[in-house]
């Protein structure tokens, strides 16, 4: 178990410092937050010109299988297991049993389909030890229920956890096509987001390594992210930074990774949500398939709760309190913690993140506000340091996400 005292290291340790970079402890682990080639502000912007490489291998990667997996999936969350094909993922949350809560955040991508019914389950790193608590009690409390067996196993080879990498921005694609192997034919153009591939890279000793890897990430911008044996995390890494050049292709670390995802109006586990939120007041509701939003077919945890949330008090529903909103700041940057207020003065929410965006030069910001002070061009106030700041309700994402969905051939 790795606390704040006993810090984990991920396979790309050495390599973060051999590149300069300077480690901070998050979830547990010493990750890199900037490198000493770029600042934050020009790695943020480099990841929207080029592409960047962020190691995510502090991340948590599950396989969920058996005959009773799909089902159990949908018991703990409310993603629609049943209607994934394979390669398909979705963001969904893991719930609390009653109160709908969010434990945490996470994707849920199928690989196989029956007999095996295996998925891909991918977990913040801050929640390591509560969420496998939370799976493994979900898992005996099925498994007393004379439910189709279910198998949930951490993704690694001799203790060792797989490697996870990211690779974020418009020359992502061109990257990943040049890495692949001769004898993998994937259409990088007919590969959308969410969607996960099995794909074989080339190596620079000649060896063909099959993966899995998954169209998608945390910086609003077109991307890949490569789940790796932990014998070859190292090699690959080296290989695609060093096959693409200095020209394309830089190492990137917390820093810009929160200032990206943040304009692309992504929530951060701890901050933006909590278990005290539910999917709805995080502006989530999407993550809940039309199919499962009635309570007579929903069956996954908190739905008593989260269901009539979906629907306002005035058609029948119990609405929310409070939604999360996006802001654009005047003057200071207003931060975690800070206070939002109405027109009036009165205290109606709290900031949960927010900086200066490098991409829009404007101070941004996300935080949790009293209903019916949600909408788009709403006039707040935020205390900064003592001082009342106009702060105006924004639509999210801040910057438009470059989510590679068809079109125009990416690259």
């Amino acid at each position: 178990m790795y606390t704040d005292t006993n810090l984990g290291k991920t396979a790309l340790y050495d390599l973060h410092l051999s590149h300069g970079a300077k480690m901070v402890p998050f979830g547990n682990y010493n990750m890199p937050v900037q490198y000493s080639d770029l600042s934050v502000g020009e790695s943020h912007a480099w990841t929207r010109e080029k592409c960047s490489l962020f190691d995510v291998g502090h991340m948590v990667q599950y396989h969920v299988d058996g005959p009773g997996a799909e089902a159990f999936l949908e018991s703990v969350t409310p993603v629609g297991a049943g209607e994934l094909e394979p390669g398909q993922g979705s963001l969904s949350a893991l719930l609390h049993p009653k109160t709908g809560g969010i434990v945490d955040d996470c994707i849920i991508t199928r690989l196989e389909s029956g007999p095996k019914h295996l998925f891909y389950l991918v977990t913040n790193a801050g929640c390591r030890d509560k969420d496998y608590e939370f799976l493994c009690k979900a898992i005996e409390n099925w498994d007393h229920t004379m439910n189709p067996v279910v198998h949930l196993r951490h993704l690694q080879y001799d203790g060792e956890p797989y490697g996870l990498i990211a690779l974020q921005g418009p020359l992502a694609a061109e990257i990943m096509q040049n890495s692949l192997a001769k004898e993998c034919k994937v259409d990088i153009s007919r590969w959308y987001f969410g969607r996960a591939k099995h794909i074989t890279l080339a190596l620079p000793s000649g060896e063909s390594l099959p993966i899995v890897a998954s169209r998608g990430g945390y910086t609003g911008e077109d991307g890949f992210e490569l789940s790796i044996h932990p014998s070859q995390t190292v090699a690959v890494t080296e290989a695609l930074l060093n096959s693409a050049g200095k020209d394309k292709l830089r190492m990137a670390g917390l820093g810009a990774r929160d200032s990206l995802r943040l304009e692309a109006g992504m929530c951060l586990y701890g901050h933006d949500l909590d278990d005290t939120t539910t999917p709805v007041e995080a502006g989530l509701s999407w993550i809940v398939p039309k199919h499962r939003r009635s309570l007579e077919g929903s069956g996954f945890n908190g739905a008593e709760t989260i269901i009539p949330q979906l629907t306002t008090k005035a058609k029948g529903g119990t609405g929310v309190s409070r939604r999360r909103v996006g802001l654009v700041v005047e003057g200071a940057p207003a931060r975690e913690g800070v206070e939002v207020l109405d027109a009036e003065g009165t205290v109606i929410g709290k900031v949960t993140s927010g900086c200066p965006s490098p991409t829009l030069k404007k101070n941004i910001a996300m935080a949790y506000v009293k209903d019916g002070s949600h909408k788009a061009g709403t006039e707040l106030q935020v205390l900064v340091r003592g001082k009342k700041r106009k702060a105006t309700v924004t639509k999210m994402p801040f910057v438009a996400s470059k989510f590679w969905k068809g079109g125009i051939t990416p690259g």
